[in-house]
């Protein structure tokens, strides 16, 4: 096996290029389950946690853009005033995984159940690719996730990072699974108050091929008291609604359905508290 270490993110692009399939590898805390469970065999790694241009994060023209190299650790310390990602940030694993595992490899593994999608989905977040002698392209996070664990990245591209237009309010993440840390959601949500529309952003994960968003829901919350317990109850209808869940190990489509229900219930509830 071949493993290719770049120190620079032009070094890592030309890899790239001549060597598609060389696995990008940050934080490893998705990849190397694959590996050491044997349902994956690269054969090779191209290492990216020397690319200190990966690691970097701040504000520029009213725009947040966040490295795919920023590990959860950082997130739960640096970007506080980003309240929904913090708390996805707290809701990943261990200790021990945030402060290896990534937002570029959350992107990548491009799982539904990935904690930080939700909040990047509600924050109508685009990821910045880039490849080799080409400038970079921003892809909607909703066109970028094409499948379950599938992405529109192509060969030569890597994940640089990822940028959103921040809105002024109150927002939340919550998720429900088997027991109270280090688990995969059953089901998750976030959402993010836009102030100035008097609107929601309301985001599921776990309950459909990719993480999606619940535009019913939103349409009817657009301008409403959100103290009112019949808006509250059917804001959470409408939720649950939009979910397109299975039947699997960790939950039944029903049980996942009754989740996002209460959760955005509960969601628009503390978002309202929070304006007051």
């Amino acid at each position: 096996m071949v493993a290719f270490a770049p120190s620079t993110l032009e070094e890592a692009l030309e890899i790239r290029a001549s060597h598609p399939e060389a696995d990008p590898v940050a934080g490893g805390t998705d990849l190397m389950v694959d590996v050491n469970a044997r349902r994956l065999r690269p054969s090779a790694f191209l290492d990216l946690s020397r690319v200190e241009e990966l690691k970097e994060w701040g504000r520029a023209d009213g725009r947040v853009f966040l490295g795919a190299g920023v590990t959860f650790a950082r997130i739960e310390r640096e970007l506080t005033q980003f309240r929904p990602l913090v708390e996805a940030a707290r809701w990943v694993a261990s200790p021990q995984i945030r402060n290896r595992a990534t937002i570029g490899g959350n992107l990548a593994t491009a799982s539904p159940a990935g904690d930080s999608i939700p909040v990047l989905a509600a924050y109508e977040a685009d990821v910045v690719l880039a490849s080799s002698g080409s400038p970079r392209r921003r892809v909607p996070l909703a066109r970028f996730l094409v499948g379950p664990k599938r992405t529109s990245l192509t060969p030569d591209e890597l994940i640089v990072g990822v940028e959103w237009q921040p809105v002024a309010g109150p927002g939340s993440f919550a998720k429900v699974g088997r027991r109270n840390a280090m688990v995969i959601a059953i089901a998750s949500v976030c959402l993010q108050v836009d102030e100035e529309r008097r609107a929601v952003r309301l985001a599921l994960g776990s309950v459909a091929p990719t993480v999606v968003r619940a535009p019913t829901a939103e349409r009817f919350a657009e301008g409403l008291e959100w103290n009112d317990p019949a808006t509250l109850a059917e804001f959470g209808r409408l939720a649950a609604a939009e979910a397109r869940p299975i039947d699997d190990l960790r939950g039944t489509a029903a049980y996942r359905r009754h989740v996002v229900e209460v959760l955005a219930r509960r969601a628009l509830a503390r978002a309202e508290e929070a304006r007051c």
